[in-house]
């Protein structure tokens, strides 16, 4: 029998791995990192108790209530939810989803209260490449392992805008030292959705080095639809300005404010 040349049983074995290449999709990852509401110790008009017990989880604006981003995130068509754990310190619970649609991991680390000038800090250092971390959880394909905050593929914030909070001591701390880009970081896409996001965050956010993906020009609800769309929008291929105008077109719906004044709340880039 005549041998086969060696170009030929390269293609085949080339071939023959096409398959398994092809199920080992790359892992893209979104940390999202949220305050809980809390009446006490941040400078928000007052919610109810419950919603506003910044060391409550079950319960909190944020995160349990029902457009809270665990709550909000567990229920949405399209999303199946791995793990809920409480890896301790400044966050009380991190909870891991999945979008079915993109394979989008979510990890979400809601903070306690008390500790949103920790949330900020964190995502500051996270764009300017200076914060690590992995997790590991099971999905439908085995056991994964995702990397988290500088190693994430975006980034993002939720709640009161705590750079606003200047009487607060952490806060003034924070505003003083904020973290420089490391000069190998990759330029994360960063979303920050908080009050007046873009007047307060765009100094730290360019010191940092990363790409404002979404962020807002005045006061709107914080909450996890806005978020929701602008991760499907995202992780579909979607650049600033499509990202933009699915943000604003489920605030609108959920809000029942108009497109228009939607659409002026959020912007995308510098």
């Amino acid at each position: 029998m005549r041998r086969a040349p060696a170009l030929v049983l390269a293609l085949s074995a080339l071939a023959a791995a096409l398959p398994a290449r092809a199920a080992a999709a790359p892992v893209r990852v979104a940390h999202v990192l949220v305050a809980l509401c809390d009446n006490d110790h941040q400078g928000i008009v007052p919610v109810s108790a419950a919603m506003g017990n910044g060391d409550d989880p079950e319960r909190n604006l944020y995160w349990g209530a029902r457009y809270g981003v665990r709550t909000f995130f567990t229920r949405a068509p399209g999303w199946r939810r791995l793990s809920v754990s409480a890896p301790g310190g400044p966050v009380l619970e991190r909870a891991v989803f999945q979008h079915a649609a993109t394979g989008l991991y979510l990890v979400a680390d809601g903070y306690r209260g008390a500790e949103i000038a920790a949330a900020v800090r964190d995502l500051l250092r996270a764009a300017a490449g200076r914060e690590r971390g992995t997790v590991r959880v099971e999905s439908a394909g085995g056991a994964v392992e995702l990397p988290l905050f500088s190693g994430a593929d975006l980034l993002a914030y939720v709640g009161h805008d705590g750079l606003m909070d200047g009487w607060n001591p952490a806060v003034a701390a924070l505003s003083a030292a904020l973290p420089e880009r490391l000069p190998d970081a990759p330029r994360r896409p960063v979303l920050v959705i908080a009050c007046a996001s873009k007047t307060y965050f765009q100094g730290p956010l360019r010191r940092a080095g990363a790409e404002p993906l979404l962020w807002t020009t005045g006061l709107l609800a914080a909450e996890a639809y806005t978020l929701e769309a602008a991760l499907v929008a995202w992780a579909g291929g979607g650049d600033g300005a499509v990202v933009r105008e699915r943000a604003a077109a489920a605030y609108a719906t959920y809000q029942r404010c108009s497109a228009s004044a939607a659409r002026r709340l959020f912007v995308t880039g510098w």
